[in-house]
């Protein structure tokens, strides 16, 4: 039996965060890890490799392409090795660098194995019983499947066991076109693969301003199948291959494929912590919390994945942060989230901050403006024909940005300086007037944000005033 001042459950990117965080700050800390290496689902079945594989398959498409110029052919299947040869050499370098050793170092006791309350101060993990002072529950969340008929008695993928394909599939079907269902659609389809997205709401992309989502899937649908609002009925497996039979507009329609992958959400993954035990309040499999993410017992805090808040890996470190203080000091630091951005890495990509449009309208009513560019207006993207896309900037009427969007070739890196600009509580103006290097993508910025001074400047009395000035002296 040990006592600590702080018990993190969960390696992750939120665990680490706070383990290393208190440590740094002198207490007595225990990291609690299911798995025999740290690192989380970000790192092991997620961002990580995901991200790699996207990196990889774009090449692919540019190879096939340049392959059919030629007049010769792109092996697809022997790509698709060296893709995941690079999955795995990109998860090892990051688990060296998030390795257990790198936290002993710096005082943390760190404990692999299921871990599970015997009481409100009590952890079991495996044979050992550690007693806390103070909790941090983030042990992230698990691939959801919906209970489709005939789905238990089938081979099907999620995000935690494409990874480990050993062969690329000729054709595949994904259920669920969220972020992870598109982007590993999108990359298998540039590897080589037939994919067709099956997509149960009648939204795309419903989180997304509407503008955004509607290009997106008009890209995407040039090189895949996009079913939307498509009723999955049952999953059989016939002669090796699969069959989802669907409702769609009441007819029934079936398609096949060689292999399945599930994309249909995640839930936190918290069912093995015992947390009835600790008298923690759950509601609907999410850990209940105050802003300051405390849980039912207030020793006891939650963050990431486990709570209902932004599902994403920035977005928990950012809780993770803001816990340690809380934790340790018993302060009440919060998340902003208003001002945390998120990007859907599918090509072109999607970049969000703030507000859509739709949701500034029915807050706000007349009392906004928008701008927008295209990428075709811009330099840059022009000389690397990569016009496809365009930004939005919705601001209130006195220039306060109150959301960001963008589509386009890394979208995510050039829009960051609005989310600088947003958090700052800088005005559109601002971002006008600084230098932006040219040529360079974030010119696109420039582009939409000039024209907030173009409409004030032609809507100006003074401009009036100095038209009637120049006619007077001609």
């Amino acid at each position: 039996m040990k006592d600590y001042q702080l018990i993190v459950i969960g390696g992750g990117a939120a665990g680490m965060t706070v383990a290393a965080g208190a440590a740094n700050l002198g207490a007595k800390v225990a990291l609690v890890e299911k798995n025999k290496h740290l690192g989380g689902d970000c790192l092991h079945v997620g961002c990580v490799p995901s991200k790699a594989l996207i990196a990889a398959s774009k090449e692919a498409n540019a190879m096939m392409r340049a392959a059919r110029v030629l007049g010769t052919e792109f092996n697809g299947q022997e790509h698709y090795q060296m893709s995941k040869a690079r999955v795995d050499k990109a998860r090892a370098i990051i688990q060296d660098h998030d390795g257990t050793e790198r936290f002993e170092k710096i005082g943390v006791d760190v404990y692999i194995g299921e871990a599970s309350f015997q009481s409100p101060h009590e952890l079991k993990v495996g044979n050992e019983l550690l007693i806390g002072k103070k909790f941090v529950i983030s042990t992230g969340s698990k691939p959801t499947v919906p209970p489709i008929d005939g789905l238990d008695q089938v081979p099907y993928l999620t995000n935690e066991t494409v990874f480990e394909e050993e062969t690329l599939p000729e054709s595949l079907i994904v259920i669920g076109a969220g972020t992870v269902g598109l982007e590993l659609a999108q990359s298998f389809v540039r590897l080589g693969s037939q994919v067709t997205v099956l997509e149960a709401q009648d939204d795309f992309l419903p989180k997304e301003d509407e503008d955004v989502a509607t290009y997106l899937k008009s890209q995407l649908e040039m090189a895949m199948r996009l079913k939307i609002g498509v009723k999955v009925n049952r999953v059989d497996e016939v002669d090796g291959r699969i069959r989802v039979t669907t409702e769609v507009n009441g007819e029934t329609v079936e398609y096949e494929a060689d292999k399945l992958l599930m994309a249909t959400g995640r839930v936190p993954r918290i069912d093995a912590l015992r947390l009835d035990r600790a008298n923690v309040q759950v509601t609907k499999g999410y850990i209940d919390v105050s802003s300051s993410y405390r849980t039912s017992q207030s020793h006891i805090f939650a963050i990431g994945d486990t709570i209902k808040t932004l599902p994403f890996t920035h977005a928990a470190g950012e809780e993770g942060k803001a816990v340690v203080a809380n934790a340790l000091f018993g302060l009440w630091n919060k998340v902003d989230y208003s001002k945390l951005p998120w990007i859907t890495f599918t090509d072109p990509e999607v970049f969000h901050v703030g507000m859509t449009e739709k949701e500034a309208r029915e807050r706000y009513g007349d009392d906004i403006e928008t701008y927008e560019a295209k990428l075709s207006e811009v330099d840059r993207f022009i000389a690397e024909r990569q016009e496809a896309g365009f930004v939005k900037v919705i601001t209130k009427k006195n220039g306060k940005i109150i959301g960001a969007h963008a589509v386009g070739e890394s979208a995510g890196d050039w829009m960051q300086i609005v989310v600088y600009a947003m958090q700052r509580g800088d005005k559109i103006g601002k971002l006008s007037r600084m230098i932006y290097p040219y040529p360079s993508r974030s010119e696109a910025v420039k582009k939409v944000t000039d024209l907030y001074w173009r409409k004030r400047l032609f809507e100006s009395p003074l401009t009036e005033l100095a038209r009637r000035y120049f006619k007077l002296m001609q």
